[in-house]
């Protein structure tokens, strides 16, 4: 995949951190003609030895008034972006598209009282853009993260939602916010266990949450794992929430660029 240099931009990596053997954020300077709405992803392109570049779509982390940009990775055995990405080194160039995409962003949403972020693996990127700014906190009454991943070591950014109402132009909304951690692989005290959909089936999301999924006042955005995605998307549909259209306003966001 090729593209053409006035449609990205040369950016620095400042910062790599390994989370796990195989998931790492990286921190990347910001063009200041960059902008985007929280939730949104934008294209990011490596060159490779024999001088041909790769491309891979990745949701911003950080804030959209951040002046850097933040991306959450997993390293795809033998993958030839993650790859070449992995191996960057702070102070290494890296290319950015000058436009950013996607429409997992609060304005698929008319109204709503609950907003119920649902994430798997990397899929947690947006959510983390979104919660750490101010417009979520006013729109809605309660906001739920739930954020699954298969061992407790892969779950991110713990600290950052921790100190989400920490910082002063949140400390008055921190009550709205109900972090829901999940682990498959593992048993802990404190954390679900098992898939999103079997504890949306079972009830233990809700009841974990104390707040019922309804179309009258629930607003969901799905990011993460493809097959969670269409699992779950036909859980709602049951329930009668509605993908949210350009069209036809409706009741779930969804992003999948997988």
């Amino acid at each position: 995949m090729t593209a053409s240099a006035d449609k990205f931009t040369q950016q620095t990596l400042l910062d790599v951190k390994p989370l796990t053997p195989s998931l790492f954020t990286l921190r990347t300077t910001r063009d200041r003609g960059f902008r985007f709405r929280a939730g949104q992803f934008a294209r990011l392109g490596v060159t490779k030895a024999d001088g041909s570049t790769v491309w891979r779509a990745y949701s911003m982390v950080s804030s959209p008034h951040d002046e850097f940009l933040e991306f959450f990775s997993i390293v795809v055995p033998g993958g030839e972006f993650t790859s070449e990405l992995s191996r960057l080194q702070v102070g290494d160039t890296l290319m950015v598209d000058r436009q950013a995409f996607g429409y997992l962003t609060l304005d698929r949403f008319i109204d709503g009282r609950d907003l119920w972020l649902l994430a798997t693996g990397t899929g947690i990127a947006p959510f983390i853009s979104i919660l750490q700014d101010f417009e979520v906190w006013e729109k809605f009454e309660r906001i739920i993260l739930v954020y699954s991943a298969r061992e407790k070591c892969e779950l991110a950014y713990q600290d950052l939602i921790g100190e989400l109402g920490q910082r002063d132009y949140l400390a008055e909304y921190a009550h709205k916010l109900t972090y829901l951690p999940i682990v498959t692989r593992e048993s802990l005290p404190g954390v679900l266990n098992g898939r999103i959909t079997t504890l949306i089936e079972n009830g233990e999301l809700e009841r974990a949450a104390g707040v019922e999924l309804t179309p009258e006042h629930s607003r969901v955005m799905l990011c993460g794992n493809p097959q969670m995605i269409d699992d779950t998307r036909k859980l709602l549909k049951d329930r009668n929430l509605q993908l949210s259209l350009t069209r036809r306003p409706g009741q779930v966001a969804v992003e999948n660029y997988w």
